[in-house]
């Protein structure tokens, strides 16, 4: 069950987000990941300019698809019971309607298989012989987020999540610049590279009064395939009443190529 936390966690992304304030985001998560630097600030009349300009190139480099295939390698901490986990997963994408993900352990022993449509969650567990169906609207009320298979799809793809916000001010360094906004459910830390603008950061707050969550999600290792700029490292990390820390490396990728997404409930499974 703890492959299949992990797997569910990196799905649906914020399962167990947070939330700071601004102050607090650019500083958060880890002393080691942030380069400490005197931030300067662009007088206020520059500010809509460099905004339009960060947000119409986070669009242009917005990766479209049909399909999406993918492996990866999967590295999964809990500070709930502090052990730490290793996975392959294998996913197979079809643009706006299947999601297909098969997660293998040591020696390549199948544990899970998952099936997720715009409307539903089918999940096999290969160790204990049980199959969970879900709907999304189940997920949403338990995860308390307006989760929806677009926002599995963009964090798997790489393109910007819960980007709703009304950015209206940056904090610009020698090789960054980091956006400023409050969206419907969010407070956002928006991050991208000095100079071509591509994503680096996205550190999403929790609105909400009496909340304690917050997530950072970083993009590294790009490669550039199909004329899309890739991230092929991932870090995901959240705090609530525990913390996940996961790291994702995928070591192959394509896109617009053939995918099957074979998933068949054997017979004698229990249902959850």
């Amino acid at each position: 069950m703890k492959y299949f936390q992990g797997v569910l966690f990196i799905i649906v992304l914020a399962a167990t987000t947070s939330c700071r304030s601004v102050k607090t985001i650019q500083t958060a998560i880890t002393k080691k990941d942030t380069v400490v630097t005197a931030p300067v600030v662009t007088p206020r009349f520059d500010s809509a300019q460099l905004i339009r300009e960060v947000l119409d190139t986070l669009n242009k480099n917005h990766i479209d698809f049909q399909t999406f295939t993918a492996k990866l390698k999967v590295h999964y901490e809990s500070s709930s019971d502090g052990k730490k986990y290793d996975f392959t997963a294998n996913i197979n994408m079809k643009k706006d309607s299947v999601l297909w993900i098969n997660i293998s352990g040591p020696f390549g022993v199948d544990l899970m298989r998952a099936y997720i449509t715009p409307d539903s969650v089918k999940v096999l567990d290969k160790i204990e012989n049980t199959v969970s169906l879900w709907s999304i609207e189940f997920l949403q009320s338990k995860l308390h987020l307006p989760m929806t298979f677009i926002h599995l799809q963009n964090l798997l793809i790489g393109n910007p999540v819960y980007l709703d916000s009304n950015f209206t001010s940056f904090i610009m360094d020698e090789k960054s610049v980091s956006l400023i906004g409050m969206g419907y459910i969010f407070k956002h830390f928006l991050t991208v590279s000095k100079g071509n603008y591509i994503l680096q950061h996205s550190k999403l707050d929790d609105i909400e009064p009496g909340r304690a969550r917050t997530a950072d999600i970083t993009y590294g290792d790009y490669q550039i395939k199909n004329g899309f700029h890739f991230a092929t490292y991932r870090r995901i990390t959240t705090s609530e009443r525990t913390k996940l820390d996961i790291e994702i490396e995928y070591k192959q990728f394509d896109f617009n190529k053939p995918v099957s997404m074979p998933f068949r409930i054997p017979r004698g499974y229990r249902r959850l």
